[in-house]
């Protein structure tokens, strides 16, 4: 056995440290989430041939990073249908702009010509929840990742999606819902289908989210803290009015119902750890830290 397969899961590490999770969602203003039923390889386009040709996937994947988009492969939770389909969702996740459109094609050929900002298809109400199961990528998505699954699937089958790597696997269960993009963590360790009625509330929980894919990291961090202090948990709360950087000092200033506050978040670095099950050398993470919370002047 290899020293990464002896190794204790990077997620078990993670819990045991106790990794703060605020501020560490993977970056996404907009979203191209592609059915790809069926076994996936460590790259779901690039590496899956009895899914999709690669060179078709290696198109896909290069059409829509040119775009600006993150793309990640779908997949239903259970047993699969013998006939495989090809349905498709574009998010946009900029706050005050959300959208989800969604649609189905006839054959991943069709993948190729979509138009990237959903027009092809029909708005969704959504939401779009997909949680990583991407056991090639990482040991911990699969076994944490489609407990998740299938437990939220219990209660919203329609809802949640299995998909591929999302990053930070080591806070898996990861899971992300569209359109907003709000990015959880270890939602295997809570009641994950909760997570979905809060949002589906307006609300959500902060113990879990990492933050908003569209919101610099340290925004993310700064909306954190304010949710600590004054237990704001609605999901439009404390928007981003401000951002100024001085020193190792960002001021964050965000909107309240009783008027904008201005966060000071500092940064440190992590001692040395391994980010993922297959890591072979360790590397020092960037946290955040809480300065202090004032009204804005």
């Amino acid at each position: 056995m290899t020293a990464a397969a002896k190794r204790v899961p990077c997620s078990n590490q993670s819990l045991a440290r106790n990794d703060p999770m605020y501020g560490t969602a993977s970056a996404g203003f907009s979203w191209l989430m592609l059915e790809l039923s069926g076994p996936w390889g460590h790259s779901a386009f690039l590496q899956s041939p009895t899914v999709i040709d690669p060179v078709l996937g290696r198109a896909i994947v290069r059409r829509a990073e040119m775009a600006g988009m993150r793309i990640a492969a779908i997949r239903r939770h259970g047993r699969r249908s013998e006939a495989p389909r090809w349905r498709w969702f574009v998010a946009q996740a900029r706050p005050g702009e959300e959208a989800l459109y969604g649609g189905e094609v006839d054959g991943p050929t069709g993948y190729l010509d979509l138009a990237l900002d959903g027009s092809d298809g029909v708005a969704v109400t959504g939401p779009l929840v997909t949680v990583c199961a991407h056991g090639k990528h990482d040991q911990c998505c699969a076994v944490r990742g489609r407990g998740a699954v299938a437990a939220i699937a219990a209660h919203y089958p329609e809802l949640v999606w299995e998909c591929s790597h999302l990053g930070g696997d080591r806070f898996a269960a990861t899971m992300l819902v569209l359109p907003e993009g709000l990015c959880y963590g270890r939602v295997d360790t809570t009641d994950a289908a909760d997570l979905v009625r809060r949002y589906l509330d307006g609300r959500l929980v902060d113990s879990h989210l990492r933050g908003r894919t569209s919101l610099p990291h340290v925004v993310q961090a700064a909306q954190h803290f304010a949710r600590e202090a004054f237990g704001d948990d609605r999901i439009d709360a404390l928007p981003p009015l401000r951002v100024e950087r001085d020193d190792a000092t960002t001021r964050v200033t965000l909107g309240t119902d009783a008027g904008s506050v201005e966060v000071k978040v500092g940064e440190q670095m992590s001692a040395p750890l391994l980010s993922q099950c297959s890591a072979t050398a360790e590397g020092q993470v960037r946290t955040f830290v809480l300065e202090a919370i004032e009204p804005a002047r």
